[in-house]
This record gives structure tokens, sequence and C-alpha cells, in this order.
């Protein structure tokens, strides 16, 4: 069956571009979406570059993005998003969907809330060219990895912030992910309390009502919180992954075969996989929306 990875990333955890291809066709990906993630150095954890990025590199930068596009076109989809604080952000937006063909805002993940002025007057930008944005939510839990500069690393504004952003700008998708946001998959507090939340889940959590009331909401299954939400109680994922099938979208954020492996090993039907596995990506991209 076709596979598209809707998030990953080039440098990052040592693939190189072709090293990154390589996996893909292990795994049997046809397509990645590849994101840059552009944030200020003091604020990204420094234990996660010195372990993740390339020795050379304190972010996941634009123009590696660029680089990877010209060396396998027809495997990676471009995907770039720059601090919506920075001067000159919807220009350097406009350059990267114009001259590099960049299908994909994204990722978001920095220290501002996310429905800030900055950020509506970028997102709606993405509107109109059909750009769906991949956003970053993090609470500021210490968690024993960061100690610069304070140990804590929170991005976006929790899910408070989402909400008033899906309402306040309608005409943009937004494909919620990461650890602030894949806690609220349960209808309780853990989201404050721990990073990847365990225990059964409470219906209805934020997310299932934000997927109820907002059709410009998407999610990626990407990463470990993705995992360990869907992990949680078996009986509610299956539920969830038949009833918001045609708004999630198959994606790694590493190079494992986890999240395929757990999908597999559910009773879902051909046509559930077929959604989340490639067709979502490509309906976002397609301008079917």
């Amino acid at each position: 069956m076709k596979i598209i990875d809707a998030h990953n990333h080039v440098d990052f955890h040592g693939f190189s571009a072709e090293k990154a291809v390589e996996n893909m066709d292990r795994h049997g990906i046809s397509q990645a979406w590849l994101l840059s993630w552009e944030a200020p150095e003091d604020e990204i954890d420094q234990a996660m570059y010195r372990k993740a990025f390339h020795p050379d590199l304190t972010c996941l930068p634009f123009f590696r993005v660029s680089e990877a596009l010209k060396e396998y076109p027809d495997r990676f989809i471009g995907g770039y998003c720059p601090d919506p604080r920075s001067p000159g952000a919807l220009e350097k937006l406009e350059v990267a969907y114009h001259s590099y063909h960049v299908k994909v805002c994204g990722e978001l993940k920095v220290r501002m809330v996310y429905d800030s002025p900055d950020g509506i007057e970028l997102f709606r930008l993405c509107g109109r060219y059909q750009l769906p944005v991949v956003l970053h939510l993090d609470y500021p839990l210490k968690t024993g990895n960061g100690n610069f500069p304070r140990g804590n690393y929170w991005y976006g504004g929790g899910i408070a912030a989402l909400e008033r952003l899906l309402g306040k700008v309608p005409e943009t998708v937004f494909i919620g992910h990461a650890p602030g946001f894949w806690a609220h998959i349960s209808d309780d507090d853990l989201f404050a309390r721990s990073v990847y939340p365990k225990g059964p889940v409470l219906q209805k959590g934020k997310i299932v009502q934000l997927f109820e009331e907002y059709e410009n909401l998407y999610a990626d299954l990407s990463a470990e919180s993705a995992l360990n939400a869907l992990r949680r109680d078996l009986g509610f994922t299956k539920e969830f992954l038949e009833r918001f099938q045609d708004r999630l979208l198959f994606a790694r954020d590493c190079y494992s075969s986890d999240l395929y492996d757990f999908l597999e090993a559910l009773p879902l039907s051909e046509s559930i996989r077929e959604n989340i596995y490639w067709k979502n990506a490509e309906k976002l991209l397609g301008g079917s929306r």
C-alpha cells in the first residue's frame, strides 16, 4: 500500500537526505514531507541539538530542506515555517512558496502564543496559498532534559490557543502535533503534569471536541506523543481512528517503523488505512478542499 510520511526532517538524528531516502525505501514510504524547524537558539533545548541535529547546526534550517528537494524532487515535499515574530516572515514564506515550491508551512515550534497578531497574519497568508500548517504544542513541564535557559520548553500556548486560532483563521488547515496536543486525547488534567500521560482515555478529550467543531483541524500521528496517546486505550483508539479517518495523517518525525507496526496490528479496514497512510496527505496538498 502507498504510504506518505507527513512529518519528518533532514539532518535529524544523523539522517542525511540520502540516508532518509534509503530508510523510506526500506519501509515502503513513497514520499515524505520534509519540514524545517527554525527558532532562536535560546528557545531550543541545547541537549536536543547536541543529540539530534547536524553538528554544524542549531536548528533544522530551510536551506537544508531546499537542498534535499533538489537532490530528491520526487521523494520529498517541502515544508517551511519562518518565525512569525521575525521581520520579513511573510516575505520569506512568499519566496519559499513561489521559488522553492513549498507546499506545507511547518514545523512551527517557537515560544509564542500561536494566535498572536504575528501568527494570525502568517496563517492567513497560508490560507491564501492553501498551505497546511504543522503546529508543535508543548506545556512548560520540567522534563529533566533541558537546562538552558529555564529547563522547560513550552511552545504555542497550549490547547486554548489552538482553539482560538481555529476560529480566527477558518480558511487555513492546522495540523496538531506533539505532547501538548496529544495529551488532550483524554478529558483529564494529566496534560499539566506529564509529557506522555498514561492510563485509560476519558471521553471526550479536547481533541475530539475540536475535531467535532472545527473542520480545519487535522492531526499527524508522528513521534512518541501520538503513539503514546494511541496506546493508552486500544478500544477508544480504534473508534477514534474510524471516526476521524479523514483528518489523520500517517507521520513519523523519526525513522522507525513503530507507528506502522502499531497501525498494522489494529483491525482497521482497507479504506481507513488508505485515508491515513496517504489519501489525507494528498488531499491537503491537492487543493481539493
